[in-house]
């Protein structure tokens, strides 16, 4: 049998296999970011599918941070009661479900939020938009509401909670020079510009206990002129392992970069494959790679031969939420996904995220 479905643990969380599903936006929660029953659906699909671990869509921990319509909240405790029913038709059907945590700072749109953007540093050429510098004491509530969303989501039954770090929003905003130009004690070196984490993580460990699953999406490098470098996000992964961290997603980019077209060929599949490799050598807690796996024969040999310890797939599993039990039952042709990215416009009008390219075909 292979690797791919070997049962595993994390921090005391038991998966049926290594396949995981990395947080996307469904586009179908309330306009105040509450569950539905098409988001339910969603979840139970992808348990039924087969997937050892659901990363919930990003999740935003206060009201100025939404990055996108129909996008879900847990801001406030009124919104327990709709997750824990998400999260118990989940397990339910025997599946495992992480609430991953955002803020999207500068990409947080004013006509949606009704509030300037929070920036780490207001700097010319940043944007012609109104929007507002982070104060130290803007830093100390969003690390008080990152702890408080973890609570809340242990309180509706999630299996753990995992950092939204990645992709150019406000955490990742903060490790970038390009973004980070401040002048105290969250700017300058790695070790500044990493302070929020250390205090996020920490904050977070305090309010959900030590054996509650905390994780982290990172980028292994942003891809673009003076962001965040290899070397420097291996040192914020190194120091959150020594903290206690229980898992780190590793991706990369910002932009369009996060979610390549035209993955056609293997040569083109784990694009940050290289990344995971420098991490696999020098941190020793559970890693998770994402990036445009797409055929069980990439996913087989990054995890045998020691690469990553986990896969985790968005796209794929927009297209088929079964295909880890197509692949487990034998079938292993490729994800039937195309990368085309065409599964996002429905979603942008309201009408929830699917692939749009397979219902074509339906048709």
């Amino acid at each position: 049998m292979s690797k791919l479905f070997e049962s595993t643990t994390i921090n005391g969380m038991a998966l049926l296999n290594r396949f995981v599903r990395s947080a996307t936006w469904e586009g179908v929660a309330t306009a105040d970011g509450k569950v539905t029953p098409a988001l339910i659906k969603m979840m139970t699909d992808l348990a039924d599918g087969g997937v050892g671990l659901i990363m919930s869509g990003h999740t935003y921990v206060r009201p100025e941070g939404q990055a996108t319509p129909w996008q879900l909240a847990i801001h406030k405790d009124d919104y327990i009661d709709g997750l824990r029913e998400m999260t118990d038709a989940v397990h339910n059907c025997g599946g495992k479900i992480v609430m991953q945590l955002a803020h999207a700072g500068a990409e947080a749109p004013e006509k949606l939020t009704g509030q300037s953007p929070l920036v780490v540093s207001d700097f010319e050429g940043l944007s012609d938009k109104p929007r507002r510098e982070i104060t130290k004491g803007d830093i100390s509530e969003l690390v008080k509401a990152f702890a408080d969303a973890s609570k809340r989501a242990q309180t509706a039954g999630f299996d753990g909670v995992q950092l939204h770090a990645a992709h150019g929003y406000l955490l990742s905003q903060f490790l970038s020079p390009n973004y980070n130009k401040r002048e105290d004690e969250y700017g300058g070196t790695i070790e500044n510009r990493s302070r929020i984490y250390l205090e996020t993580y920490r904050a977070i460990r305090k309010a959900v206990g030590i054996e509650y699953p905390v994780m982290i999406k990172i980028n292994g490098q942003d891809y673009e002129e003076n962001g965040l470098s290899l070397e420097d996000s291996l040192f914020v992964g190194k120091m959150l392992a020594d903290e206690g961290l229980d898992a780190i997603e590793l991706s990369g980019g910002v932009g369009d970069i996060t979610c390549k077209k035209g993955i056609n060929k293997i040569e083109k599949e784990a694009y940050f494959k290289d990344d995971m490799a420098t991490f696999k050598k020098e941190i020793n807690i559970p890693l998770i790679l994402v990036g445009g796996v797409r055929s069980f024969e990439v996913a087989d040999k990054l995890v045998t031969n020691g690469i990553t310890d986990y896969i985790s797939m968005c796209r794929p599993f927009i297209c088929e939420p079964d295909l880890i039990n197509r692949w487990k039952n034998g079938d292993l042709r490729k994800s039937e996904c195309k990368s085309d990215n065409l599964c996002f416009r429905p979603a942008m009008k309201g009408e929830g995220i699917y692939c749009v390219t397979r219902e074509k075909k339906k048709k």
